[in-house]
């Protein structure tokens, strides 16, 4: 990595943050390829062993692999020896506990990074959300610029350079404002348009490519569901700024029936419980015409809450159940949101019956062949 940094001469961009960081690296690589040569990964290769993997436009072999990985070494070094061809590499840098950022250190310098949202994450590791905070900015320490969006971040570290971090958002101390509120996609859309002109793309080729960038699997990405129901599927992964995020689009819908399918947030720790109350609390009736849970806590504590705000809820035994039950209760041009974790919950399967077209399966997220059989052992079903 550093001996291809020092023989070439290309801007490395990170994505750091507890929501919404694919779908930034992903905004943000597609406006700058629209006059840059740019180099990025579609899916979420963000771990310290899978990174470098980018730069060479390797994918991830098997991790015990001996011939796969002596074959990209060597294919690495050739690409040493060549001219780098791309003006820019965007990458995501994910933390499942304390201190995994930094490790990026050893052989990553960033020349922008961006900090998308401090909220829970991995609490069982992280404790509380001091911790989060302190893991996300410590990417600051090996950027020379780090763009973090100020609506999402509440958390600052006491001292920084002022020169160094630059605030978007709606906030007042924003140095870049929205007049809108803005879900997590045009948060990307956003931070992807000022990078795009700090390196001065041009602005109709800016224009263009922002008009073409679309929904990505399970990030609200927008489905046809029968009936002429919408289906917001949201279904990658969920935290609770996330859910509520999440919970506010799907409620500024104009629709005759708004249905809500939440499932478990895992990761949480201790305050699991509290934070599915939490959502609970927030699912407002006036709104929401029917939510329906998926996983334990989300059936012990979420469920419980949203029914005494007045809600109408169903507790599924799994996103199977819950997307059949759905099925049978959808009126006529419905909005329904989607949104849930992966491991043991899984609630882009509750979209199979509702989608309109059968061909839309292959737009959900994992549905390879390795997590269908995963998800078939989760929910003990001979098929899905």
């Amino acid at each position: 990595m550093r001996r291809l940094r020092r023989k070439n001469n290309f801007k490395i961009i990170g994505v750091v943050g507890s929501i919404g960081k694919t779908s930034t690296k992903l905004a943000i690589a597609k406006v700058l390829a629209s006059e840059k040569r740019v180099r990025y990964q579609e899916g979420n290769y963000n771990e310290i062993i899978s990174v470098p993997l980018v730069f060479f436009g390797h994918k991830m072999p098997d991790i015990w692999n001996v011939f796969s990985w002596a074959k990209i070494i060597l294919n690495n070094e050739w690409q040493i020896i060549k001219k780098f061809p791309f003006d820019f590499v965007v990458v995501e840098l994910g933390t499942d506990a304390p201190g995994q950022i930094s490790l990026f250190r050893k052989y990553l310098h960033l020349d922008v990074a961006v900090v998308t949202a401090i909220a829970p994450e991995h609490m069982e590791f992280f404790g509380d959300i001091k911790n989060v905070a302190e893991e996300e900015w410590s990417v600051r320490y090996f950027s020379d610029l780090v763009f973090v969006n100020r609506d999402l971040c509440k958390i600052l570290p006491e001292d920084f350079d002022h020169d160094q971090i630059i605030f978007y958002g709606k906030e007042f101390d924003a140095d870049y404002k929205y007049e809108i509120v803005s879900p997590v996609q045009l948060y990307s859309i956003s931070i992807a348009i000022i990078i795009a002109k700090k390196f001065g793309v041009n602005e109709e080729k800016i224009k263009k490519a922002v008009s073409e960038i679309k929904s990505f699997s399970g990030r609200m990405q927008k489905l046809k569901g029968i009936k002429n129901s919408i289906i917001i599927d949201d279904t990658y992964n969920a935290s609770p700024d996330a859910v509520k995020i999440a919970l506010d689009t799907l409620c500024a819908q104009p629709a005759a029936q708004r249905i809500a399918i939440l499932g478990m947030m895992n990761e949480l720790g201790a305050i699991s419980e509290a934070e599915h109350k939490k959502i609970g609390k927030y699912c407002n009736p006036k709104f929401l015409d029917l939510l329906v849970t998926i996983g334990k806590d989300a059936n012990l504590f979420l469920a419980p809450e949203a029914r005494k705000n007045g809600c109408e809820v169903y507790e599924a035994k799994n996103a199977v159940d819950a997307g059949n039950f759905v099925k049978n209760k959808i009126k006529e041009g419905a909005v329904i949101l989607a949104k849930g974790s992966q491991n043991g919950v899984f609630t882009e399967e509750s979209l199979k019956p509702l989608l309109a077209n059968p061909s839309d399966f292959s737009k959900l997220v994992r549905q390879d062949k390795e997590w269908m059989n995963k998800k078939r052992l989760t929910f003990n079903l001979d098929r899905l």
